[in-house]
């Protein structure tokens, strides 16, 4: 150990047992460590042992009593050097005289170099960085005190620096702020030097370095942007033209609009955008320790023609609080702190063409304790102008962006399919997963524990997997649009079915050995987008394709490989792959020579050749720029001249 405390367990019952710590020095002939009895105590010189016991688990724990400072002059009880102390423990856990466990400790702790002083407040000088670098020795952190691995450090003494010695800060941070340069006639950083190099080398000192903060000094340059640099918006920006599908909801303040959302990752992020027409419905896990209020309900929003509208706010309190409740621990009534929180918001936007109508928000407040957790519930929902009772007609015939896939078994009576993934729950055992379906335009990816047996046949386990793998998909045909009719064969798609590898390979006879097993489902939904209505993109399904990926399953064997179940993992995934509508046009011989000078097509880009001479480039006056442009060209037709076969002539006469 390197710190004043270390944690431990004793596995096992620990009633009946004693548990002590003993200093157990080195026997001075033989090297040998002292042998150590169960007579100790839980203290032993500047030692303390506790224990926390548990069910069939112990926490033990060792700490040091003493403080561990450097000493100061007349000083007493601190360290006399940087290396404190050196010493070996025993813990050892004894039910009588019988030793049941013992734990071998040895400790090496160094004194603590942090600064305890009064720092000045005097303003520091900082350096013109053109000439001098803002500071010779970066890791120096600390006033007053040595800082760790930083060996340009004035403060560190000779004997604490050959602890680190071996491992200082390299670089510019560990104080070489300046670092011999390629160009540096002296430099042999350089594995391969060409023959031109002496005569353009640079002769200068270190002193003059172009490491020195990367100084220069620029002129005011224009507004004009060149056409190969991309502007990057920096601010949400006032829509006043209208919402698109997918834009962020912007506030008065020119804010995002946020409501709780789940990440990529699967946690909650507070300030989440809501996006135009993008329907949600998560739920967050919170506590009343990290329980934070969200974006105030006075907001007043956008709604896409700089106008703004007030949100339209109903609060109710919650009867059921199981629903929300999902863990508690048993604590005193006397004890228990309560608050009144935000138990679920229901948000419902009102949208006509390109804006937003009216805003309702639903919220359910409740009491929440200390102790238990709650499932908080955000879930926003676009309705049209013009629908009815709270259903979306069928304005849009086409998918929208996290919309069930609309599947059907058309040669069963009843049609009606479903092409779903996995939602596993618990230990991830397939026997307890659940499924939900595929949603349009969202790339899934989920999978659920198979347990195996060491005697399995391979055969019955291909097949085994397989009818778990087609239980998710319950159909023969997907729809192009979501409101596809069932009765007409022209709004679906038929699943294009790659079955599995069958594999005759013979295993000899070895037990927990399967090749070719198809445990990876692939689903892949070609879709293009055929049109628009009301200005929301019209997305449409042209193909469907189903194939298998084949693993080698081998028995993995645990402690001891007393256990003869092992764990096979299958998984299911699906992706969107957006196609053009139509085939692109062919392309014409202009373009096929354009785009030997198109920049964004080719390494090199020829219409940048000159980029320093325009005036786009700031980084130096274009006064400069010129001139040494002017230079540069000077110097091409002097060596054109005299590389002439006429100059060596008359040069000769």
């Amino acid at each position: 150990m390197s710190g004043p405390r270390v944690n431990s367990f004793f596995l096992g019952n620990s009633s009946g047992v004693n548990f002590s710590i003993i200093l157990s020095p080195r026997d001075a002939e033989t090297g040998k460590l002292q042998l150590a009895n169960c007579s100790g105590s839980k203290r032993a010189g500047d030692w303390n042992l506790d224990v926390t016991p548990g069910v069939n688990t112990s926490k033990v724990t060792v700490s040091l009593s003493r403080t561990l400072e450097l000493c100061l002059p007349n000083a007493t009880e601190c360290c006399p050097s940087p290396l404190c102390m050196v010493e070996t423990l025993q813990v050892l856990a004894c039910r009588g005289s019988v030793m049941l466990a013992q734990l071998l400790i040895q400790a090496e702790i160094f004194a603590n170099s942090s600064f305890a002083g009064n720092v000045s407040e005097n303003a520091a000088i900082i350096p013109n960085q053109a000439f001098k670098p803002l500071g010779s020795c970066p890791c120096n952190l600390t006033a007053g005190a040595c800082d760790v691995r930083c060996c340009c450090d004035l403060e560190c003494t000779p004997d604490f620096q050959q602890l680190f010695s071996g491992s200082c800060f390299p670089g510019v941070f560990g104080g070489d702020v300046n670092p011999p340069y390629d160009q540096l006639c002296s430099s042999q950083s350089m594995e391969y030097t060409p023959e031109w190099f002496p005569f353009l080398c640079v002769q200068s000192s270190l002193d003059n370095t172009p490491f020195l903060g990367y100084f220069y000094h620029g002129s005011i340059s224009t507004s004009k942007v060149p056409s190969f640099k991309i502007p990057l918006q920096t601010s949400p920006g006032k829509p006043f033209t209208g919402y698109r599908e997918g834009n962020p909801i912007i506030t008065e303040e020119d804010e995002y609009f946020t409501v709780p959302q789940q990440s990529m990752a699967g946690q909650c992020v507070g300030n989440a955008p809501v996006a135009y027409l993008h329907n949600f419905d998560v739920k967050c896990p919170t506590n009343l320790e990290s329980y934070k209020e969200g974006l105030p309900h006075d907001v007043r929003i956008n709604s896409g023609t700089a106008d703004f509208i007030q949100q339209n706010v109903v609060y109710r309190a919650i009867t059921d609080r199981g629903k929300f409740i999902t863990e508690s621990e048993d604590l005193l009534a006397a004890e228990v702190l309560c608050q009144n929180v935000t138990f679920a918001e229901h948000y419902k936007f009102i949208w006509k063409d390109m804006n937003i109508e009216q805003v309702n928000v639903t919220v359910f407040l409740g009491s929440l304790c200390d102790g238990e957790i709650l499932t908080q519930r955000f879930t926003v929902e676009f309705l049209s102008l013009n629908s009815t009772h709270g259903e979306e007609l069928f304005e849009n015939p086409g998918y929208q962006v996290g919309k069930p896939v609309k599947a059907a078994n058309l040669n069963a009576s009843d049609p009606l399919g479903s092409l779903n993934i996995w939602q596993p729950a618990g230990r991830g055992l397939c026997a307890s997963a659940t499924d939900r379906p595929v949603l349009f335009g969202v790339d899934s990816y989920s999978g659920c524990i198979l347990e195996v047996d060491i005697n399995e046949d391979c055969s019955f386990l291909r097949g085994n997997v397989t009818e778990k793998l087609n239980a998710l998909i319950q159909a023969t045909h997907i729809g192009k649009r979501d409101n596809s009719s069932y009765t007409d064969l022209n709004d679906w798609v038929e699943i294009i079915r790659l079955d599995p590898f069958s594999s005759n390979v013979s295993t000899g006879g070895l037990k927990g050995f399967c090749p070719d097993i198809p445990a990876n489902l692939n689903i892949r939904i070609i879709y293009a987008k055929v049109g628009a209505v009301q200005g929301i993109p019209q997305q449409e399904i042209l193909a469907v394709q189903i194939s298998y990926s084949t693993v080698l399953w081998q028995f993995q064997c645990g402690l001891g490989c007393r256990n003869t179940l092992s764990f096979l993992p299958i998984t299911a995934s699906v992706q969107f792959i957006e196609v053009p509508a139509q085939p692109a046009p062919p392309v014409t011989r202009y373009q096929k020579i354009y785009a030997e000078f198109d920049c964004n097509q080719n390494e090199v880009c020829w219409p940048q050749l000159l980029y320093p001479l325009t005036r786009f480039y700031t980084g130096e006056p274009y006064s400069q720029c010129l001139a040494k442009g002017l230079f540069l060209a000077f110097l091409v037709l002097l060596a054109t001249i005299m590389s002439n076969p006429w100059f060596s002539k008359l040069w000769n006469r």
